[in-house]
C-alpha cells in the first residue's frame, strides 16, 4: 500500500525539514540544501510562493533518491491538500486538525500530520486515519505531554515540531517519538541567502539523528 510505504519512508528519514521562504527561489533552495545535507524529509509549507511548483521541481530533482520524502505543510483545506498531491507531495500536515483535509488524504493514501495541542484532538485525528499526529507548539506543550499521551494512545505516532533543536532532539526521541520536525533552528540561515550554513545544520541533525538511533 502506498500509504504504508510512505509511512515507512518518513519513519526512516527522522527528521522534517520544515521549509518556509519569502520567494520561491528562497524555499527551493533551502529544501536542496537539507537534503543534500542529510535531512531527507521536507516539508514545504504552503506559506512560500509558487510551493506546489516547489515540490513538483524537488520531486523530479530527487525521483532517483529512494530516501527523499517531499510532503507539504500549512495545508489548511482540502483544495490546497489536492493541490499538493497532484504536485507530488508524499504527505501532508497542517497546524491543526481538519476532517476534510483527513478525507481528502485517505481517498488519495496520503499521510495527513495535523497539529494537536490536547488527547481530544489526537483522538480525533486518529479515528479520522491519522497515522502521525503532529504535537504543536512542541515547545509550548513540552516533552512531558509526549508520555502522558502515550500513557492512554501507546499505538500512536507523534512528530513534535516547534521547538525542537540539536540540543533536546534526543530528549524527544527519549520520550517516545517517531520523528521530529525541525524549524528556524535548521533552515534559518536560508532568509540571508546562506544555504551552505542550512547544508551544515543539516549535516549536524542527520549526525545526531544516527547517534541517537545507535544507542
Amino acid at each position: 500500500m502506498q500509504k504504508v510505504d510512505i509511512l515507512k519512508k518518513m519513519e526512516k528519514t527522522g527528521v522534517v525539514a520544515v521549509v518556509r521562504g519569502a520567494s520561491k527561489e528562497e524555499a527551493y533552495k533551502a529544501a536542496k540544501a537539507c537534503i543534500d545535507g542529510g535531512v531527507k524529509g521536507i516539508e514545504l509549507t504552503f506559506t512560500a510562493p509558487e510551493a506546489d511548483k516547489i515540490i513538483a521541481d524537488l520531486k523530479e530533482d530527487y525521483k532517483d533518491d529512494p530516501d527523499a520524502c517531499i510532503g507539504a505543510g500549512t495545508v489548511l483545506d482540502p483544495t490546497t491538500a489536492r493541490i499538493a498531491i497532484m504536485a507530488g507531495a508524499e504527505f501532508i500536515v497542517s497546524p491543526s486538525f481538519n476532517k476534510e483535509v483527513a478525507k481528502l488524504c485517505n481517498l488519495y493514501e496520503i499521510p495527513y500530520t495535523p497539529g494537536c495541542m490536547s488527547i481530544t484532538e489526537i483522538q480525533t485525528a486518529m479515528t479520522y486515519g491519522s497515522d502521525i499526529v503532529k504535537v504543536f507548539p512542541g515547545s509550548v506543550v513540552g516533552q512531558g505531554f509526549v508520555s502522558a499521551v502515550k500513557a492512554p494512545f501507546p499505538q500512536v505516532s507523534i512528530m513534535p515540531t516547534g521547538g525542537v533543536s540539536l540540543d533536546n532532539m534526543e530528549e524527544w526521541f527519549d520520550k517516545g517519538v517517531t520523528l521530529v520536525g525541525a524549524g528556524g533552528n535548521l533552515v534559518g540561515p536560508a532568509a540571508k541567502g546562506d544555504f551552505e550554513q542550512v547544508k551544515k545544520n543539516a549535516q549536524a541533525y542527520h549526525a545526531k539523528l544516527e547517534e541517537i538511533r545507535s544507542k
